[in-house]
């Protein structure tokens, strides 16, 4: 049996979400066009609906990602995928709005990709087949690994800052992150809760870290 076929639907590729508020042809013809190597000409010819800032509007695909290269921010996001968790996507969505370096996905190397919106195609993503892999790698490149869980022990990510240089590393909605992971971390961190809800929802929370990192480190 497949992988696709243990999960009940097979992967689809999601095409560019178009929007609303894109950009028509640029204005003026063909004689009118940049010289900037940068443009891509299907898109000036035709208009520009992908959800981009401004500043990538009319952008080749390759030149957004080469220039998102040159400004990353040096925390990586690792994301455990056991049960094909709908959550992973939205967490891809997110570590491309901040700029993380690379996106790790831990587990099952098929993820599903709806919540990303396809900016998955914008950033860095690698795979480990397993904790130990992934923990192998981290170690190899001098990155801590901070967990992010409601667990005991954990400790309030507002009360310390989080290192320049890390791994943020989520679990799942429902489980959390496995044993195994929340071992083979050097922090836990939680998020201050002040309601009837033991947890928020996985991609909300790993938003809300990737903010607070942000806070602190990133230079506007």
């Amino acid at each position: 049996m497949t992988e696709a076929q243990h999960e009940g639907f097979p992967e689809p590729e999601h095409p560019e979400p178009t929007l609303p508020h894109g950009v028509p042809p640029w204005p003026g013809g063909r004689d009118a066009w940049p010289a900037d190597a940068n443009y891509d000409p299907d898109l000036l010819e035709h208009g520009d609906t992908r959800n981009v800032v401004d500043r990538y509007r009319y952008w080749r695909m390759d030149a957004i990602v080469a220039d998102l290269d040159e400004h990353r921010h040096p925390f990586h996001v690792a994301i455990e995928n056991w049960q094909h968790d709908l959550n992973i996507g939205s967490i891809v969505r997110s570590a491309n709005a901040f700029a993380a370096e690379t996106v790790h996905i831990i587990g099952r190397r098929r993820w599903n990709k709806r919540g990303a919106m396809v900016t998955d195609r914008y950033q860095h993503v690698l795979h480990h087949p397993d904790v130990a892999d992934f923990v192998e790698w981290a170690r190899a490149n001098d990155l801590p690994i901070i967990a992010v869980d409601n667990v005991d022990g954990s400790e309030p990510v507002d009360a310390a800052p989080l290192p320049e240089r890390c791994v943020l590393l989520f679990g799942q909605e429902g489980p959390g992150l496995s044993d195994e992971a929340i071992a083979a971390s050097d922090r836990v961190v939680e998020i201050t809760q002040y309601g009837s809800t033991r947890s928020i929802n996985a991609s909300a929370a790993a938003a809300i870290v990737m903010h607070e990192w942000v806070r602190v480190h990133a230079r506007r």
